[in-house]
């Protein structure tokens, strides 16, 4: 555990190495925090376009709709690709975000191979089963996770995901493209937010080392 600056609550992480820093990089690590604003990205290995199907999509959509609400994340806006996903929203408890992330992860690859054994391979579709680690980024990691600091990076966070569809030229208006869910509107979600307290303030940027986005796009 770390103590945030001037903060009496810890941050529980993941890496185990005491060295912050490894080939001149800070070392990727999970954060588990109470009552934080999380963003959260993880992306198919070797980019595979296992949710191009609409079958792959509502298995995602119902295994992270069943998990969030069970280990208590609020998500405020959900964007899923072919290929990867970024969600926003509020965590109450951070000792449920390992539990959560491996709930999802690891029932939505089992249902979603399943399903590419069952369905005749198309151009764009996966060869049958994807081998794991079916989620797995250019990191090397299963997914990425983010505690926000303040409000402008919570807007320019919330518009990221919302506008996935138009990045990658899928439609421009993402009220078009029904595989971004906005739970919560960005105003308000922030207003709550502010309200709970429910921003990292007092720790650097640097601990990530990447920007969450680069591990998804």
């Amino acid at each position: 555990m770390i103590p945030l600056m001037g903060d009496p609550r810890f941050i529980h992480r993941s890496r185990t190495s005491t060295r912050r820093q490894f080939d001149h990089r800070y070392r990727f690590e999970h954060w588990y925090l109470d009552n934080q604003v999380y963003s959260l990205t993880a992306r198919v290995r070797d980019r595979l376009p296992a949710f191009a199907g609409e079958q792959s999509k509502a298995t995602f959509w119902q295994q992270f709709d069943r998990y969030t609400t069970q280990c208590g994340f609020t998500p405020w806006v959900t964007s899923l690709l072919d290929n990867h996903w970024h969600s926003l929203g509020y965590l109450r408890q951070g000792s449920q975000l390992l539990r959560m992330m491996r709930l999802i992860h690891g029932s939505v690859a089992k249902l979603v191979n399943d399903l590419l054994e069952d369905v005749p391979t198309s151009v764009g579709m996966p060869p049958g089963r994807i081998a794991p680690p079916f989620w797995r980024d250019s990191g090397h990691q299963n997914y990425f996770d983010g505690c926000l600091r303040d409000l402008k990076q919570g807007r320019l966070t919330y518009r990221y995901v919302l506008t996935q569809c138009r990045r990658h030229g899928i439609c421009h208006d993402p009220h078009d493209y029904p595989h971004t869910r906005v739970n919560v509107e960005m105003d308000r979600a922030l207003r709550r937010a502010e309200q709970l307290q429910a921003f990292l303030h007092g720790v650097g940027y640097k601990r990530y080392g990447t920007r969450a986005a680069d591990h998804a796009d």
